[in-house]
């Protein structure tokens, strides 16, 4: 595709974006995460109370326990594992390189104040970018089986494509499921 001259990047000619247009693919937005739990009670009480996600309604087709949640534009799906050996044999292990979900944060005091106060074990860490003069803070925690969640601030640092530059597409108005804020004909938030 695109050629590097003395540091800068060619722009694609006419066939060559024509070709990576019909590669594209139609993404709109990450809709959710799925997560594995023993309880899907428990786990639903932890992303609620830890994490503000609503529990929303399940499609009843769905023939197994679960539970949707919904927040922030993210939706989160839990399904009970009849398999233990399918769930992280350590519940308390904090590895920030390992698999995790990550979310980003306004306010990283507040949360490490809410982890103090429910008694979540967390590990908190800063990474400094000296040559952007950025700092990146982070908070690592456990849900109930074991899976890793972040916090982050990672809004501190700009994203520069490390190739090609493609066709980045950045969500602005479809990003999130239509959500029927009347409940039983009642508006839900009054």
């Amino acid at each position: 595709m695109s050629k590097m001259e003395e540091g800068k990047l060619e722009k694609p000619n006419a066939k060559e974006r024509s070709k990576h247009e019909e590669e594209e693919l139609p993404l709109m937005a990450l809709n959710h995460v799925s997560r594995l739990c023993r309880n899907v009670e428990e786990s639903v009480d932890f992303y609620t109370k830890v994490l503000g996600f609503v529990k929303i309604e399940r499609p009843p087709a769905f023939d197994f326990d679960g539970a949707w949640l919904f927040n922030y534009g993210i939706g989160i799906h839990l399904v009970h594992s009849e398999d233990e050996e399918r769930l992280p044999a350590d519940t308390d292990r904090l590895d920030p390189v390992d698999n995790h979900i990550s979310f980003q944060c306004e306010d990283m005091e507040a949360i490490e104040r809410k982890l103090k106060d429910l008694n979540i074990k967390y590990i908190k860490r800063s990474v400094e970018d000296h040559e952007n003069k950025t700092t990146i803070d982070q908070l690592f925690f456990n849900d109930p089986d074991g899976f890793m969640i972040e916090m982050c601030n990672c809004e501190n640092i700009k994203l520069v494509p490390a190739g090609p530059l493609g066709n980045i597409k950045l969500p602005v108005d479809r990003h999130t499921p239509p959500v029927d804020l009347n409940q039983n004909g009642k508006d839900a938030n009054k």
